[in-house]
């Protein structure tokens, strides 16, 4: 048995209902069939369905089994509601990726960062701004505002051209989920004056508070997607 946990196994359910071009109405496996088919227990299996339940893209009728809703038949590409790093997104839009690191240093918390991290103000952050790019174009400008005590150590010593989950994850800070504002914004003039990026005006601004499997709030990320190649879809419902 693997030791996936319930929110990624509402997520591989999706992901079969999709594969297996199932609509509304159609009957999902059984708990016993989808416990051997993703080799976790029935419990596990249990926790996701209920999710699926309480999104509204399964019903359950009792003495009868689960079935697929209209809602989740529907094919969601990009859901705003499922967390990655930007790295995951470009690569699952096919992209190959680049990171361009523009600057690194250490910093302290203001008055904003402070209250998205529960820091106090004045606080030593680590502050990383990165162009990244899919297949050598210019795609999202991140600033990155992470923990200081979150990654100890020389900032030299690290590879700051990697995927800033992959490197959390190495120190033990497993990012599972994120709160997160959207809106449409030119990216700062201090920013697309210099690296030439006025032309891509405006961006989608994902504004991301970033949390720990511990609850631990470890990260925020104020990244600038590229709108006319990026976009996220949500379903809406009464």
């Amino acid at each position: 048995m693997t030791a996936k946990m319930a929110p990624q196994l509402k997520e591989d359910i999706r992901q079969l209902i999709a594969q297996d071009g199932m609509g509304p109405g159609d009957q999902l496996p059984t708990e016993p069939e989808l416990s051997e088919r993703f080799g976790v227990s029935r419990n596990k299996i249990r926790e996701a369905l209920k999710l699926l339940e309480q999104d509204g893209l399964v019903t359950a009728i009792q003495g009868r089994g689960r079935f697929v809703s209209a809602l989740g038949s529907l094919p969601i590409e990009r859901p705003v509601n499922i967390y990655e790093s930007i790295t995951e997104l470009l690569q699952g839009l096919g992209y190959t990726v680049t990171n361009v690191v523009l600057s690194v240093e250490e910093s302290t918390a203001d008055a904003r960062v402070a209250r998205e991290l529960q820091l106090d103000e004045g606080d030593p952050v680590i502050r990383l701004v990165r162009l990244r790019l899919g297949d050598d174009q210019p795609m999202v400008f991140s600033i990155n505002i992470i923990r200081r005590d979150a990654l100890p150590g020389p900032l030299e010593y690290r590879n700051w051209g990697a995927s800033i989950t992959k490197i959390l994850e190495g120190h033990g800070h497993h990012v599972v989920s994120s709160i997160a504002r959207l809106s449409a914004a030119n990216l700062p003039a201090e920013h697309s004056t210099t690296y030439d990026l006025a032309q891509y005006d405006p961006w989608l601004l994902v504004e991301e508070t970033c949390i720990s499997r511990e609850g631990e709030r470890v990260l925020y990320a104020v990244d600038y997607h590229r709108s006319s190649e990026i976009a996220f879809n949500v379903v809406r419902r009464r």
